[in-house]
This record gives structure tokens, C-alpha cells and sequence, in this order.
């Protein structure tokens, strides 16, 4: 099999920033997976910080996409998952929290192309006042960080799949 025909790779080069959906619910077994595939994300140390938010309530969709400056698409995707990150317990100034939950973001963007859905990662880690927004409408207590929120449905538009490799940002054995 030729190595773009792979489905891992495919879904990889194949995941495009989709903002545009219909309203077909996500069916539970396939939300159930996306969460499967989150939590088989890397973690430093094991440390497992991620914790997840899933929302399909129309109304609380519809909340977070009024308080995100970015998330108008959240009026219509018929599910979101929001990563957070549980940082008690780390020292002063390790952020590795940060990491582990981008992996598990990514893996859940990855698997919804996979799955022949789209989705697309909506930033709130440090973002003001995204932050202050969001936050109270998920109910994320004070030592959890709501890192990003991946907008997930069937997409009601469609990009090409990504392609080549940008030779003027690759330096090879030395910048």
C-alpha cells in the first residue's frame, strides 16, 4: 500500500481547521471514542492531567459560542469536547500539563477525521478574556486550566488535504 493510502496517514494529512457544520448529532459510541483516543495521548511522567468537559446540551453550545471570540461555529457543531488540565499537585513553573493535553487535542481532532467527521481546535489557555468567559460556563474548578476546546460534527464544507513539506522551514543536522 502506497504510504498516503494509510488510513493513520491519510487522517492525518487529511485534518483541515473545519468551522462549518450540519446538525447531525455525533453518535455516543463515536463521541465515547474520541474520548478513548484522548486519553491514549503521551503524558509526562504518566502525570494524566488531562480531564475532559464533553458538551452536547444545544444551550451550553450555544453559550460557549457567544463568550469564545472564535467559536461561532460552536452555534452549529452538535458537540464539543474541552481539555483541561488538573495542575495541582506540579511543581512551580512545570507546565508539562500543556503538552499532555495539546496530545490528547490532537488526538481527538486526528480521530474525528479518522472517523469521517471535522473539527476544529478552538484556543482558551491564556487568552483573555476567553479564559474568564469560558471557564464559568463549563464549571471548571480554580486548579484546573481549560487549555482548548476541539468544536466537533459533520462538516458542511470541505478543504483539501494538506500537502508537501515547506523545504524553507526544514534545516537538516543544523539550523
Amino acid at each position: 500500500m502506497p504510504m498516503k493510502e494509510n488510513p493513520v496517514i491519510g487522517a492525518i494529512l487529511s485534518r483541515r481547521s473545519i468551522r462549518k457544520f450540519r446538525s447531525d448529532p455525533v453518535p455516543p459510541e463515536v463521541r465515547d471514542l474520541l474520548l478513548e483516543c484522548a486519553f491514549a495521548a503521551p503524558s509526562a511522567h504518566n502525570r494524566r492531567p488531562c480531564r475532559f468537559v464533553v458538551v452536547e446540551e444545544r444551550a451550553v453550545l450555544d453559550a460557549l459560542a457567544e463568550a469564545h471570540d472564535s467559536g461561532k461555529m460552536l452555534f452549529q457543531a452538535p458537540l464539543a469536547i474541552a481539555v483541561c488540565a488538573e495542575t495541582a499537585g506540579y511543581p512551580e513553573g512545570d507546565r508539562a500539563w500543556v503538552e499532555d493535553c495539546a496530545a490528547a487535542l490532537e488526538n481527538i481532532l486526528v480521530a474525528v477525521r479518522g472517523l469521517g467527521l471535522d473539527g476544529v481546535w478552538l484556543k482558551v489557555m491564556d487568552r483573555h478574556p476567553r479564559n474568564e468567559l469560558v471557564r464559568p460556563l463549563l464549571g471548571v474548578p480554580e486548579s484546573v486550566q481549560v487549555i482548548g476546546i476541539a468544536a466537533v460534527g459533520f462538516g458542511a464544507e470541505e478543504k483539501a488535504p494538506h500537502e508537501g513539506i515547506r523545504e524553507d522551514l526544514v534545516h537538516r543536522n543544523r539550523w
